[in-house]
């Protein structure tokens, strides 16, 4: 179906545009005519107008859903990385919306802050004529209007089944009944360091087999301990006395890479043996027998406690808490051990049910990923 198609180099299919004025992040603005990207924080910052060389203002646009996808269509006027990469108009044989869709086939999942024009340098643009553009660029649009509709809504309710988890937690915190007293965490708990480790002694590069080390990007938002191919690290070297989890141990993340702090103060439960406590890393160790271990981490994952934390926070872009801040908290719980379990069943019930409505929007969110990027294959492969 292609067989009338042609090729060129993506750099045989943009115009050279050139520019004498520098642009500087203290000039970034927000919208006129030309777009001034920052892969940094994946927002247009400004516009720049090449006419009167000035900036001009009014509404930020997101183009980007995470570092590793290409421009939302604007036309490709002028865009310019901070990078200093930069994506000029496309020649008169390309529609550019055309040109824009077609950038989104391209694997370019390893795009880097240095990577970014080099790897579109090694793209390869085949198109048909003009009017054989404009129709699949058509077919695009209305398929992709509906996809945005569908995804618009699994994400209104994926974030509707998130909040009412969240407040119904809040409340369980803040109205209390009887028989309800209050301690610091610092009360019921210690709050332990972990072991420096050198890290030339862990990385993704070691085998399976060897023990497992807890990061900071091993936690997640939803308060549990995630290991993949990206971010589990291995030791090996001779394991410290003292520093490994027992299956069941509450932890809690003291630094947050991210100076957003999605994650600090984080708790999550250790459902794996053979791990081992890396330093900025929190371990529970319980006193006494006030609290039940699972009712504290409930309480650590309520919108008060990390409050505190974050409004402790020390750091510029890298956040950090510590034992004592931690432990000042208040926690309030019922006096009662079997009121404490009442509360925890309901919770566990309540988080299970939300649990899998997330699963099934995510699942329906991916579900319309696949479709476009099946459609866009379609399109760029003669099919539709």
């Amino acid at each position: 179906m292609t067989a009338r198609w042609q090729s060129k180099p993506f750099e045989d299919c943009i115009e050279k545009v050139t520019y004498t004025t520098k642009i500087q992040r203290k000039d970034f603005l927000v919208v006129g005519a030309f777009p001034v990207v920052s892969q940094e924080d994946a927002f247009i910052n400004g516009y720049w107008d090449g006419a009167d060389d000035v900036f001009r203002a009014e509404t930020p646009l997101v183009i980007f859903g995470d570092h590793t996808k290409v421009l939302k269509y604007i036309d490709f006027d002028f865009v310019l990385g901070a990078d200093g990469v930069k994506l000029l108009p496309p020649k008169e044989f390309l529609v550019p919306k055309f040109f824009y869709y077609q950038l989104q086939t391209a694997q370019l999942d390893s795009l880097g802050y240095a990577r970014h024009y080099k790897l579109l340098k090694e793209l390869e643009i085949k198109y048909p004529d003009r009017a054989e553009q404009h129709r699949i660029v058509a077919i695009l649009d209305a398929a992709f209007d509906g996809i945005a509709t569908a995804k618009a809504n699994a994400e209104k309710n994926l974030k509707n089944a998130r909040a009412l988890f969240e407040s119904h937690l809040q409340s369980v915190f803040t109205k209390r009944g009887a028989g309800w007293v209050e301690a610091t965490i610092g009360e019921v708990c210690a709050i332990k360091h972990g072991f420096a480790f050198d890290g030339v002694d862990f990385s993704t590069d070691v085998p399976k087999g060897n023990p497992l080390v807890i990061t900071p990007g091993n936690f997640t938002e939803n308060g549990t301990l995630l290991f993949n191919e990206r971010n589990t690290k291995r030791f090996n070297g001779d394991t410290p006395v003292g520093y490994q989890f027992n299956v069941g141990d509450l932890v809690v993340v003291m630094t947050d890479l991210s100076s957003k702090m999605k994650i600090l103060g984080k708790p999550a439960f250790v459902e794996t043996d053979d791990v081992l406590h890396n330093q900025r890393i929190g371990r529970v160790v319980f006193s006494n027998d006030r609290v039940e271990k699972r009712l504290l981490y409930y309480f650590m994952m309520t919108e008060v406690f990390l409050k505190n934390i974050k409004g402790s926070a020390t750091g510029t872009m890298v956040k950090h808490t510590a034992p004592k801040r931690i432990m000042s908290n208040v926690i309030p719980f019922p006096g009662n051990r079997d009121d404490q379990r009442a509360i925890i069943s309901r919770l566990d019930d309540l988080r299970a049910e939300t649990q899998h409505l997330e699963s099934l929007y995510q699942q329906k969110l991916t579900a319309l990923d696949n479709l476009k990027k099946s459609l866009l294959h379609q399109a760029f492969s003669g099919a539709l």
